[in-house]
């Protein structure tokens, strides 16, 4: 499960995975960043706040959300992974390798920089 929220003044999508993902939380993530980005030309930036990565539902949840990234990652500006898990500090050194988009790790109490930073 992945809840995601437009902030649309700031051209930031925020999502929080609260469960495996699946491919209709994908669905609903790009229905959303599609519209943005096809009124505005691209997304200022994408925060993912997790406590962990929760993995998928199956293999249709994984094959979309490697299509999401694929599809939007030229649309993002800015990637914000805001975590305390060993894990995801290792994701924006891994992402670089795939996204255009500059990325940067936050921790778990530091929300609010991470969206100053993706909105600076």
């Amino acid at each position: 499960m992945l809840e995601h929220e437009l902030l649309s003044d700031k051209g930031v999508l925020i999502v929080r995975p609260k469960g495996p993902l699946g491919a209709q939380d994908f669905a609903a993530l790009t229905s959303e960043a599609d519209a943005y980005i096809e009124a505005h030309g691209a997304l200022n930036g994408l925060m993912i706040c997790a406590e962990h990565f929760p993995g998928w539902e199956n293999f249709d949840g994984a094959i979309s959300h490697f299509k999401f990234v694929r599809d939007h990652h030229a649309k993002i500006s800015k990637i914000a992974f805001v975590s305390d898990s060993e894990v995801l500090t290792l994701l924006p050194k891994l992402a670089d390798h795939f996204v255009g988009a500059e990325v940067k790790h936050f921790g778990s109490d530091q929300e609010a920089a991470a969206l100053a930073w993706i909105a600076a």
